[in-house]
């Protein structure tokens, strides 16, 4: 794996969603690791907004952005474990077209290392959307690190190689 500087870098539209009952824009330390970093790589935050732990309320948030056509990919940090209250994988199951079971099982894998074996009680997972991806991520700041910094960094970006979520982008839509 490795950055190919010689590839154009194509700036993503990316919506960040925190799903909590408690945090507050003024108290979001995990969403503001990741607007900075997908700012830092160079990408577009595009709209950020906070959700409560409600599937309907965080499927109709995810519905308006998979909608606009502008919006490329959808973050979420938060509502991923195994409590009543966490249901951020019930919500993706509300909108998805396809599943992308690998990067729970990578993210899963690069947390161990942080967190050992803790990390099985993760629901991390990501899905297709109607040709938009979305990554859902826990709501530690740890956990939103591991996710962008050893896993979304490098297949955000068009020019990884050997291959990237980006470069799918223009056939997502097939039929």
């Amino acid at each position: 794996m490795a950055i190919d500087f010689a590839r154009e870098f194509i700036p993503l539209q990316i919506a960040l969603l925190t799903v909590s009952d408690t945090r507050t824009f003024a108290t979001d330390a995990s969403g503001d690791i990741l607007a900075e970093r997908i700012s830092g790589a160079g990408h577009m935050l595009a709209a950020r907004a906070i959700e409560r732990d409600d599937a309907s309320a965080i499927a109709d948030q995810l519905r308006q952005w998979i909608a606009d056509e502008t919006i490329d990919c959808v973050i979420s940090t938060g509502g991923t474990g195994l409590t009543g209250r966490d249901v951020t994988p019930e919500a993706l199951d509300r909108v998805k077209t396809k599943d992308i079971p690998g990067f729970g099982e990578l993210f899963r894998w690069v947390s161990f290392t942080t967190i050992g074996t803790s990390t099985v009680q993760s629901r991390a997972c990501a899905v297709l959307a109607e040709g938009t991806y979305i990554f859902a991520l826990p709501g530690s700041t740890g956990a939103v690190k591991d996710g962008w910094d050893l896993i979304l960094s490098e297949q955000l970006d068009s020019r990884n190689r050997p291959c990237n979520f980006v470069e799918l982008m223009p056939r997502l839509r097939e039929v």
